[in-house]
């Protein structure tokens, strides 16, 4: 199933214009994890990068199930949560 993770397309160049630190667990600090665990800033990043469309989610949870990294190997996630407490304020999230 594809999933729209923030509801943003990739457009050409979106650069943040500012960026915090998680201060508790969501779905949207679970995907940003994620996609940072990948070396991604977020989801828009990665649509740049990869130029995809979509993103992979599980339908149950609508969190990202595959990314593929920038050396072309992927990395999958599982349908509940893995961004642990202890990991949740090293999640940077950017603000356009």
């Amino acid at each position: 199933k594809k999933c729209e993770v923030s509801g943003v397309m990739a457009k050409a160049d979106i650069n943040p214009k500012s960026m915090y630190h998680a201060k508790k667990w969501s779905d949207d600090v679970e995907n940003l994890y994620r996609f940072q665990q990948a070396g991604y800033r977020d989801e828009i990043e990665y649509k740049q990068v990869k130029q995809a469309d979509m993103v992979e989610c599980w339908p149950e949870t609508g969190f990202v199930k595959k990314l593929q990294r920038r050396d072309n190997t992927f990395y999958y996630y599982d349908k509940q949560r893995e961004c642990e407490d202890k990991e949740v304020h090293k999640v940077k999230v950017y603000v356009y």
